[in-house]
């Protein structure tokens, strides 16, 4: 049995992501099994647990610990992640460790930016913009309180049809469509911006693409590392894939939240299984 970590980038805020709005995902995760039936793994969710020195109680130390792999959710705007953190990160990874990393819309998760090799494959609006500057301006324009990058693909609630790019990654397999692949995930209103890292580009690629609603404009949804001495990894565009909200909107969600949900993924089976192949799929490779 593998061992996995879901963990936030901020102490536990009761009208914020903590990691508790993500209890789905933990649930989607732990029911994976085995051709005996037996649980493939067992999974640790919690927020981050700040040190006197600052550093968390967990990742600070992630290198030496029983974990087999890291799943971070940027849900901060700075201070997300200390140096100690990072480091030991890095040689979580280094040692064969597989890690998952989401964020979002404009400066969430932030704290990316201080991982290396995986944390450059993420954009912000403050740190690593998109190299491209046609891209540096506002998608979705129904919330205008948030600047970019801010792809729009749809409500809370609903979901988007994504694109998996060829040759088809393990990731992005789904049996169940007769496509054979995953044809789509939970929505958002704004979503993140990731690319291929240009010193990563012999390890990593980008295997899902996603297009806002409102313009029509592409955008990256993951990007998958693998080889060159270190264990897999995945970047993820939005931690909206994840959330109990965007599973389930009766969930409910942080008061800042103002946008109104849908409902089409509970009311369409298809992409209620695509939600959850995306989750089994990620940790079942990662864990390869």
């Amino acid at each position: 049995m593998k061992n996995l970590l879901l963990q936030t980038t901020i102490p536990y805020t009761q009208d914020d992501w903590s990691i508790a709005r993500f209890s789905m995902l933990a649930q989607i995760l732990s029911s994976v099994q085995d051709d005996s039936g037996q649980s493939r793994f067992r999974v640790t969710a919690r927020d981050r647990e700040n040190l006197s020195n600052g550093d968390d109680r967990i990742l600070a130390k992630l290198d030496e610990s029983d974990f087999d792999q890291l799943w971070l959710f940027g849900v901060d705007v700075g201070n997300g992640l200390t140096s100690g953190d990072c480091a030991a990160i890095t040689r979580f990874h280094q040692r064969g460790g597989g890690i998952m990393t989401t964020r979002d819309h404009q400066d969430l998760g932030i704290s990316f930016c201080t991982l290396g090799g995986i944390g450059d494959a993420n954009h912000f609006h403050s740190k690593n913009p998109e190299l491209d500057p046609t891209r540096h301006k506002i998608d979705d324009t129904e919330s205008p309180n948030i600047t970019w990058p801010n792809y729009h693909s749809g409500a809370n609630g609903d979901y988007q049809r994504v694109q998996a790019t060829e040759p088809l990654h393990p990731v992005m397999k789904n049996p169940k469509n007769k496509s054979g692949r995953i044809e789509t995930l939970p929505a958002h209103p704004h979503e993140g911006a990731i690319s291929v890292p240009a010193r990563e580009s012999m390890r990593a690629r980008v295997i899902a693409t996603g297009k806002s609603k409102l313009t029509g404009t592409p955008f990256n949804i993951a990007v998958a590392f693998e080889g060159n001495g270190k264990g897999r990894a995945l970047v993820d565009s939005s931690f909206h894939h994840f959330l109990d909200y965007n599973l389930d909107p009766s969930k409910g969600c942080p008061s800042f939240v103002s946008e109104p949900p849908g409902h089409a993924i509970v009311e369409n089976p298809q992409a209620t299984e695509d939600a959850h192949a995306y989750a089994r799929n990620i940790a079942l490779w990662l864990a390869a």
